[in-house]
């Protein structure tokens, strides 16, 4: 760790003195750092508001005016008050290291810079455990992308969660999830025998493996990623960790993709946080009848998600938002891959030249009919191949 010693450990004290996303707590970090405010805290449970309320200004986060400042310092502090005498960082960083975790503040060489997104709900700390030299930063991929859904999943959500995570794995994407049962652990899984470097998220403590059935699971994950907490040892999961949980899973990843949900599911959470951090949100539609697909057709009915026409998409939403020159070659690649795939396509595309042609004319040159050709063109618009003008279609 790079940052002083103290400071490190008045991370954690926030940490356990704190539940995660604390905006109000988060915000005082952020203007008075760690010690300072952590000692501010403190003196405030034992005196009074008063000292620390005048050091705010109006313009915090968590509030849009003084007497607002003050009410939401008051509640704060009685939310605090429970655990401030037994806020023991120390034993917190003792009960890490037992269990073989590395712990990580902002500023480390480790630190993922895409959680200073989130802004004064980021973490204080995250702890790492992981069989790799490099435990958090996923070394070797070009991007990362969550893959999460219900619990309870249909046959056909873990075919499609595994079909795209294991394209993912060709393309050089990490897999960020939840480490869950159903969609969670398909991603997890596929990402393991594909070789390539995932991450699982826990709603509770490093040192307790949750949920317990997936305890081999998780194992597996040390050994190709990493498996993170914000929470100190020995937090024990709740629903609301939970929620609060799925913030850092869409901040960890420059896509999320939504494979199965229910009308109210975990997994809409995580993509409400992706939107609200500007990232890409994907789902995956299934039978107007499968209640597992619900939240899915909401997010895309809502215009709040878009729709997974192949599977290659979200990972190349992933791809292109790199500036990097042999990842957009491997985009290219992965496309051609995509359409060689579909005879349809194939045979629409040899029909093709650099003039326009009527549908009509790709229909009589390829042997298509005149909807099968123009839905292979269509999908070859999709995949970026050709572009559609007044006079027909012609390839880019």
């Amino acid at each position: 760790m790079t940052a002083a010693p103290d400071d490190v450990l008045a991370r954690v004290a926030w940490s356990v003195l704190a539940e995660p996303g604390d905006v109000v707590a988060g915000e005082l970090v952020t203007l008075f750092g760690a010690q300072e405010s952590l000692a501010m805290v403190r003196r405030a449970v034992e005196s009074g508001p008063d000292d620390l309320v005048g050091r705010l200004r109006s313009g915090v986060s968590f509030a849009d005016g003084p007497d607002r400042v003050r009410t939401a310092i008051v509640a704060a502090l009685e939310r605090w008050r429970p655990r401030a005498g037994g806020a023991d960082p120390n034993a917190a960083v003792t009960a890490g290291t037992a269990v073989g975790a590395r712990l990580v503040v902002p500023g480390d060489p480790g630190w993922p810079t895409a959680l200073d997104d989130l802004g004064p709900h980021a973490p204080f700390v995250l702890w790492s455990r992981s069989e790799q030299d490099d435990p958090v930063g996923a070394a070797g991929c070009v991007g990362a992308m969550a893959v999460v859904g219900c619990r309870a999943n249909t046959v056909a959500g873990a075919e499609a969660a595994a079909e795209i995570a294991s394209l993912a794995a060709d393309a050089g994407v990490e897999i960020v999830s939840g480490g869950a049962y159903g969609i969670d652990a398909v991603a997890h899984r596929v990402a393991v025998a594909a070789g390539t470097p995932t991450t699982a998220v826990l709603a509770g403590g490093i040192d307790q493996f949750y949920p317990a059935g997936n305890h081999e699971l998780l194992r597996n994950v040390l050994a190709r990623g990493r498996v993170l907490s914000e929470s100190p040892p020995g937090t024990r999961p709740t629903r609301w960790r939970f929620l609060s949980r799925n913030r850092l899973i869409a901040a960890l990843s420059e896509a999320t993709v939504v494979v199965e949900a229910a009308a109210r599911s975990g997994a809409l959470n995580t993509a409400h946080h992706a939107m609200q951090l500007g990232r890409p949100v994907f789902a995956v539609p299934g039978a107007f009848t499968s209640a597992a697909s619900v939240g899915c057709h909401r997010l895309i009915a809502q215009g709040n998600a878009q729709i997974v026409v192949s599977p290659r998409d979200p990972i190349t939403a992933v791809l292109t938002g790199t500036d990097d020159v042999a990842v957009r070659s491997r985009v290219a690649e992965t496309v051609v891959l995509a359409t060689d795939a579909d005879p349809h396509v194939k045979r629409a595309l040899d029909a093709l030249d650099r003039r326009p042609i009527p549908v009509e004319e790709v229909a009589r040159r390829s042997g298509l009919s005149v909807d099968d050709a123009a839905d292979a063109l269509a999908l070859a618009q999709l995949e970026g191949l050709v572009t559609p003008l007044a006079e027909g279609w012609c390839r880019r």
